[in-house]
């Protein structure tokens, strides 16, 4: 049975992503659990000011690299970003240095530059950070203490921010953008399969990409990195033939393509081109293996479609064998 979801059990799940293990060893106190960050309820002239603190270019660059893959930052946009990079603040740690303590209250949120970090609930080590990663957003999101102490093994350098950017700008944007896709997945009919919190799961594996008029998204003959969804705008899709591309579809709001190529484990079978200024959400083939096995039997039967549309138009199975 699938329960809905209140916004607070919402925004757990974004708790259970970026920290899983310290999340799920840690005992939390039911008084503080009761607690929860609701950015559904948090109103946006609470935001204020968010503080400033000036970087080289040289610390920018490296603290870009170390956000890349934070699951968080993913949903932010190109001046949010830029309003999270300008906040955050290095913090240089020594060997055996305690950076978070358990049991203490929370304030800052660590995305981990260099250096090795272990994690211990009591006496009990539970997971161990290699020069990568983020810790301390459990404090922050719930309003409880520290949930795990955090300890160096080695010098090493983070990236800290503080509770209010955290709270304001990247649960904020998560929670919106999580909104925002869910929607936008609910208008896909092949999604139909999925159930719900495989919906939440897939809004959240999502990153949004802008391209604008007549820019190239894809090129026919590329290998495959991922597929899209179109929030806004629409989608010429062409195919070589030895006279120039050739179109053959125009894709528009709830639309997909680029699957067919993950599907088949062959390169791209067309290019795909914005026809005017587009939006779209773009999954990775790591979460398209991960999260779309429910719907793999329908982006089969596509190809199928597919054929039927390249025999209306060239009048013969020629270039077919480039589909499949």
């Amino acid at each position: 049975m699938v329960l809905q979801q209140t916004p607070n059990e919402t925004m757990q799940n974004f708790d259970v992503l970026s920290e899983p293990l310290v999340n799920r060893f840690a005992t939390r106190r039911k008084s503080v659990f009761a607690e929860t960050y609701d950015p559904e309820n948090d109103a946006d002239e609470d935001e204020g000011a968010v503080a400033i603190f000036p970087k080289s270019d040289e610390q920018r660059s490296r603290l870009i690299e170390s956000v890349r893959n934070i699951l968080l930052f993913r949903s932010l946009d190109k001046e949010q970003m830029n309003q999270v990079l300008d906040a955050m603040f290095e913090r240089k740690v020594t060997v055996d240095e305690t950076v978070i303590r358990q049991g203490d209250d929370g304030d800052n949120f660590y995305v981990i530059e260099s250096g090795t970090y272990k994690a211990y609930v009591g006496e009990n080590h539970i997971h161990t950070y290699n020069n990568s990663g983020s810790f301390g957003e459990l404090a922050l999101l719930y309003n409880m203490p520290r949930a795990a102490t955090i300890k160096a093994e080695t010098v090493g350098q983070l990236w800290a921010m503080d509770r209010q950017t955290f709270r304001r700008i990247l649960l904020k944007s998560a929670f919106r953008k999580r909104k925002m896709y869910e929607s936008l997945l609910d208008t896909v009919p092949m999604l139909k399969t999925l159930q719900s919190y495989e919906r939440l799961n897939l809004a959240d594996a999502l990153a949004p990409k802008s391209f604008k008029a007549n820019e190239r998204i894809i090129k026919q003959g590329d290998a495959a990195d991922g597929m899209y969804f179109i929030e806004d705008g629409t989608v010429s899709i062409r195919l070589d033939q030895d006279d120039g591309e050739v179109e053959i579809s125009r894709l528009s709001k709830g639309a997909y393509f680029g699957e067919l190529a993950l599907v088949t484990h062959r390169p791209r079978a067309a290019s795909a081109y914005a026809v005017e200024n587009v939006k779209v959400a773009f999954l990775d083939v790591d979460a398209f293996e991960r999260l779309l096995g429910p719907c793999m039997d329908i982006m089969k039967r596509n190809i199928g479609d597919y054929e039927a549309q390249l025999i209306k138009i060239f009048g013969s199975k020629n270039n077919i064998k480039d589909v499949r």
